[in-house]
């Protein structure tokens, strides 16, 4: 690989890294608690934001951007918290409903854009191979406090808190690598760490499935002329299927040994 081949590369496994950084220990409690859509649904609107900016000709990365990016996500967050309280057993369809209006209403937005189609395609699979390194510091920023109140006050964040907190990792991450991506950053790896215990090391096997997925993917869609954020999903879907059988499989083993010694002694 040449150096033209890593001065890209080298960026966007950056920004893929700093995405997983939240997106892994998030995840895992977004399937502890079974709203596995909200990914979705919070991005989309984050994403509406970013369309809804751009509509009234805002630069695509002056702060106006992120102002209108942050605030459409929060506003999601605060109207799935409240419909979590009122409607629990139906959380997960509101969720889903939620998704769907903010994909149609970004629709409606572009229809009378030019580029429209372009744009609904950057949003859904990014660009994470065109990142530079200036973009990467507005994600930066945003990470390390997300990382600071999940590790050290999840426990007392509660309901709006964590969907708060949610919503600005969400907010920056859409906009570098897309939708697709950052759903499956934030699910995959949580489904195929989901049977490990203690919950340290499962965070800590998720962030290994997640990087070993998004550097294959990089290199292969490089390697292949390929687009980015589609490959890195199915890279990412491909790890944590052999990841969750190799756990499986050393499950099996460890609990046979187990009670062959204790049927032995």
């Amino acid at each position: 690989m040449n150096s033209i081949e890593l001065s890209i590369i080298l960026p966007a496994l950056l920004a893929s890294l700093l995405v997983l950084s939240t997106h892994v220990p998030l995840g895992t409690e977004v399937l502890r608690r079974g709203i596995i859509f909200i990914d979705l649904a919070i991005a989309q609107v984050a994403g509406l934001g970013v369309i809804a900016a751009d509509t009234l000709g805002w630069e695509a990365e002056g702060w106006m951007v992120q102002v209108v990016a942050v605030s459409a996500a929060l506003a999601a967050a605060g109207v799935l918290h409240w419909t979590d309280k009122l409607w629990p057993d139906i959380q997960e369809a509101i969720i889903g409903v939620s998704f769907v209006l903010a994909a149609t209403a970004g629709l409606l937005l572009l229809a009378g854009n030019p580029h429209g189609g372009e744009n609904l395609k950057e949003l859904l699979v990014g660009q994470v191979l065109w990142v530079n390194y200036e973009q990467l510091l507005p994600i930066t920023i945003i990470s390390g406090p997300v990382l600071f109140f999940w590790y050290r006050m999840r426990n007392r964040l509660g309901g709006f808190g964590f969907y708060a907190l949610f919503a600005f990792a969400v907010t920056a991450s859409v906009q570098l690598v897309g939708i697709y991506l950052v759903f499956a950053n934030l699910i995959l790896p949580a489904l195929a760490t989901r049977q490990i215990q203690p919950h340290a090391r499962r965070v800590f096997c998720g962030y290994a499935v997640g990087m070993a997925g998004c550097l294959a993917g990089l290199f292969l869609s490089v390697s292949l002329d390929l687009p980015a954020g589609a490959v890195i999903v199915w890279c990412l879907a491909g790890f944590a299927v052999i990841f969750s059988w190799a756990a499986r499989f050393h499950a099996f083993w460890f609990s046979r040994d187990t009670h062959g010694t204790l049927g032995h002694s």
